[in-house]
């Protein structure tokens, strides 16, 4: 299941984009405005990027080990909500994660993260990017969360460190090893573009009147985009929201410290469709911005990605950094590649701890299995792929064909003595995600769970 369905016969999904320089707080008590909790729609991907997350030596250790505050609070609000964490990657302050709606997990496939250090002669990872590249649906999309120079008049400098990382990034994919090989790529993050020439009175004047649009033509990123042609294959909504930088915490004042910083649109999201074909050798400047400019328009690809901005502003509600969120809504309209999980997997039969568990499962699609592979029983509304009651190998021995149905045991001693809902998952090692997904089923409360106390705990 999707959103929808456009009037041309492709499916349409939402997705919620998030970025925010969260400048070392704690999470805030709620996330119910940010991601919109209340809109009539829901999403079918949420893309998280945060920036500036604590990160001192102890806690960043503790964060690899046990997840940070703010994936928590992400999990905890979105996982009753049949979200699961798909990816996430870190890099000292620099955090994304994916989300999607639990029906989609099968068709979010290939998935990889990498990173690039560009704080501190490339050593320390205050500044850069994070990146996860996955398949939806059959299409490739790359996410990128970047956190770039700060200060006044470092533009150029930013967009040598965007560059920088778009070079550098590498993924194991053959036909899409960079990041702008992706059909679909999402650029956000605390990229720290200013306001240029603008005195400070003449910037929060026109602010306060709601004259947004007399300080566009000031932006850097805005003036960049006009002198470098691989910034103006990304797109932008209007700045029709307040700068997001720089703030008093807790107010919606901004910076009345001793610096006064100029408010600034420092926090961005843009996104770029794989222009079709890239300019011949040899042809003239007009010819090149020609095709440059008909080339990002996707009508002749036998699967197009078209993407529609709904949405573009900030979230004044939240007062614990010193910028404010920015929230992007999108629609993905494209046609489906995959139609089918790559594997089926279900239980046979009643299920319940006094006795073994019965499952099958049956390849239905090509693809590079494993006898790594494991299933996992999850209870019904698991937070991410490894957040399993238990698992179980696929069989060891040689792997399937394609349609064999295979069935294997799971131990009583696996399966929960209290019972509940739960369902199965098919986890690919070399995919890195949930390739297949049975629907949630019935465990029944075992004979024994009256009797037995497991170390205090109700399983």
């Amino acid at each position: 299941m999707s959103s929808g369905r456009s009037e041309s016969g492709r499916d349409e999904f939402r997705v919620h984009v998030v970025t925010w320089n969260v400048a070392t707080a704690e999470p805030p008590e709620d996330l119910f405005s940010l991601l919109q909790l209340d809109e009539p729609t829901c999403p079918d991907l949420y893309v998280i990027g945060l920036q500036e997350v604590k990160a001192t030596p102890l806690k960043f250790m503790s964060d690899l080990m046990y997840e940070d505050s703010w994936s928590h609070l992400f999990m905890n609000t979105l996982a009753p909500r049949g979200f699961v964490k798909v990816s996430s990657v870190r890099m000292q302050g620099l955090l994304l994660l994916l989300f999607s709606r639990q029906i989609h997990l099968p068709f979010v496939r290939n998935i990889q993260t990498t990173y690039t250090r560009t704080g501190i002669f490339g050593y320390w990872g205050n500044k850069g990017g994070v990146s996860v590249r996955f398949s939806f649906y059959g299409h490739m999309v790359c996410l990128l969360n970047c956190h770039l120079a700060a200060h006044m008049n470092n533009a150029l400098q930013r967009v040598d460190e965007f560059e920088h990382i778009l070079d550098t990034q590498e993924f194991d994919f053959f036909d899409n090893p960079h990041v702008l090989d992706h059909k679909l790529v999402f650029w956000f993050g605390d990229l720290n573009f200013r306001i240029q020439d603008h005195g400070l009175h003449f910037l929060r004047s026109s602010i306060n009147s709601g004259r947004l649009n007399l300080l566009w033509s000031k932006d850097e990123l805005i003036m960049m985009k006009k002198k470098e042609p691989f910034l103006q294959e990304f797109e932008e909504g209007a700045l029709n929201f307040k700068p997001t930088y720089k703030f008093d915490r807790r107010s919606d004042t901004y910076d009345s410290s001793g610096k006064k910083r100029k408010p600034a649109w420092t926090d961005r999201i843009l996104w770029r469709v794989k222009p079709k074909s890239l300019p011949s050798e040899g042809g003239s400047d007009e010819d090149d911005e020609d095709k440059a400019s008909s080339s990002t328009e996707p009508e002749d690809d036998e699967y197009p990605v078209l993407v529609t901005q709904n949405r573009y502003s900030s979230d004044m509600s939240y007062g614990v950094s010193d910028h404010k969120p920015v929230v992007g809504n999108f629609t993905l309209e494209l046609r489906k590649t995959a139609e089918l999980p790559l594997v089926n997997v279900s239980p046979v039969g009643e299920w319940s701890a006094d006795q073994d568990g019965e499952l099958t499962y049956t390849v239905q699609d090509d693809f590079l299995s494993s006898t790594w592979d494991w299933i996992g029983l999850y209870k019904d509304g698991f937070k991410t792929a490894s957040d399993y009651e238990s698992f179980i190998w696929v069989r060891e021995n040689e792997l399937p064909e394609i349609n064999e149905v295979i069935q294997i045991p799971m131990g009583k001693e696996k399966l929960p003595l209290k019972g509940g809902y739960y369902l199965l998952g098919y986890f690919s090692t070399n995919m890195q995600s949930l390739v297949g997904l049975s629907a949630a089923f019935q465990i029944l409360e075992s004979k024994r769970a009256a009797r037995e106390d497991v170390n205090g705990i109700n399983k």
